[in-house]
Formats: structure tokens, C-alpha cells, sequence
């Protein structure tokens, strides 16, 4: 898009690590008070991140939010009240191939059921759980991008990143931008009216179907061709850069 016009904003969707926090997973003083002046302002400001509920919702609290959580990549959207407005599972008998998968690569893992995260362990019996996400962490460039060929094959799973050594997987559909649009539905917004910002592949969606789309100064070189603008890294406040400049203090 062109940023000769810049849109309202009235939504805010901020992925967490690497963009929201910095490198000691601290919201620093300067992000905040773009965070708080944005609410003050009337604009909806999100979490969109693929972490779970447990391990965001406090970072919501601190920031004293009041509209929706994106966890999961989107699997789940959550009001910051705690109601669960929506859930997208991934089947279990694609959590049950992701995990051989895992022993055949030799690779790290964790997978985040409805109601816990679980690191390098599953329950016994896969299916006494509903699930909603499965991550790998591969060391190994070869290995890793070699499984993340294969399983982008698979018309059943949404294969993305949030790091440059991982790979993450939600049942296909699922992602940050599907349930972005589904929020501006419920807050009567436009797509239009989005500024998401981002740093990985499980930000891409988004990104390309915000109205402006921001990857920050440490996001990834794919994020960074896609994106509108690209702020400063998260160490050096480019999520505040982000919001003075297209949601406070438009230069159009």
C-alpha cells in the first residue's frame, strides 16, 4: 500500500516476542505509554501472539488492556475479561503424526492442548486431550527446512515460525489474520482500519491483510519484504515508533 494516505487506525495487533518485548521479555516505558495513549484514544490494542492464554494474559493485565487476546496463532481468541469467544483444534491424528515425526528428526518439541503446554512429554494417551498447536525446535537448518517443505505440503496444517529455529503448526486456516478480520467484525472495524505488527512467519498473515503492516527492525527477512514500513527491534522501542507514527500522530 501506499503510506502517502495513512488510515484510521482503531485496532492494534502486537505480537509479543521479538516485537512487543524485548530480548529481556520487558514491555519497556516507552511502548507502554504508546500502549496506554493508543486505549486512551479509543483504539482496540491486542495481543496477537502464539503463545497460549496462561502465558499471556498477564502481560495483558500489567498493560491494563481491555479488548481481545489472540493466542495460539489465532487457535483460540480470548476477551482480556477471560470469556473465550472462539477455539480452532488441531486433529488429533495430526498431533499424533507431527509427534513421530518428532522422533524421527530427533527434534525438540512442545504441543499446547486446551489446558497445558507440554514440553518434550505428551500424555499417554493423545487422544484425552484437545489440542491446538505443535512446535518443533530443530537446530539443524537441513533438517529443519527439509520438515518444513514437507509438512507446508499438507492441506490439513497452517506451517509457519516464530523463530528462525522452529516450526509451528496449526490445523489449516488458522492464523493471525483470519482471526484479526474475525475481531474487527465483533469491534465494527475494516481490515483497513488494522496496524498489525510483527517480527516471524506466524505474523506474515497478518501482516499482508492489515491495513498497514509493520515488521520490526529484527524481523525476519520474508516479514521484512512484505511489510508496509519496518520499525526499529524490539530492544529499540519500534513498537512505540510504530504506533506514534500511524496510529497517534498520522502523517497524512
Amino acid at each position: 500500500m501506499s503510506l502517502n494516505k495513512i488510515p484510521e487506525i482503531k485496532l492494534i495487533a502486537l505480537d509479543m516476542d521479538g516485537t512487543l518485548l524485548n530480548d529481556d521479555h520487558l514491555v519497556s516505558d516507552r511502548v507502554r505509554q504508546a500502549i496506554y495513549e493508543a486505549q486512551a484514544k479509543g483504539i482496540h490494542v491486542v495481543l496477537s501472539t502464539g503463545r497460549s492464554l496462561a502465558a499471556c494474559e498477564e502481560y495483558a493485565k500489567d498493560l491494563k488492556l481491555t479488548s481481545y487476546l489472540i493466542t495460539g496463532n489465532g487457535s483460540e481468541i480470548w476477551h482480556v475479561s477471560g470469556e473465550l469467544v472462539e477455539r480452532n483444534l488441531l486433529k488429533t491424528d495430526l498431533i499424533e503424526m507431527l509427534y513421530k515425526l518428532k522422533h524421527e528428526h530427533r527434534a525438540d518439541h512442545w504441543a499446547s492442548s486446551v489446558d497445558r503446554v507440554w514440553r518434550n512429554d505428551m500424555p499417554e494417551d493423545l487422544f484425552s486431550r484437545e489440542w491446538l498447536k505443535f512446535g518443533f525446535q530443530i537446530e539443524d537448518d537441513t533438517v529443519r527446512q527439509t520438515l518444513f517443505d514437507l509438512l507446508s505440503k499438507h492441506d490439513e496444517l497452517e506451517v509457519t515460525n516464530s523463530s528462525l529455529t522452529n516450526i509451528e503448526i496449526n490445523a489449516a486456516g488458522v492464523n493471525k489474520a483470519v482471526a484479526l478480520a474475525k475481531l474487527c467484525s465483533k469491534l465494527d472495524c475494516q481490515m483497513e482500519n488494522t496496524l498489525a505488527i510483527g517480527d516471524s512467519l506466524n505474523d506474515m498473515a497478518m501482516i499482508k491483510e492489515a491495513g498497514i503492516g509493520v515488521a520490526m527492525g529484527n524481523a525476519q527477512d520474508a516479514l521484512i519484504k512484505e511489510a508496509d514500513w519496518v520499525s526499529s527491534s524490539n530492544n529499540e522501542d519500534g513498537v512505540a515508533k510504530a504506533i506514534y507514527r500511524f496510529a497517534l500522530k498520522p502523517v497524512s
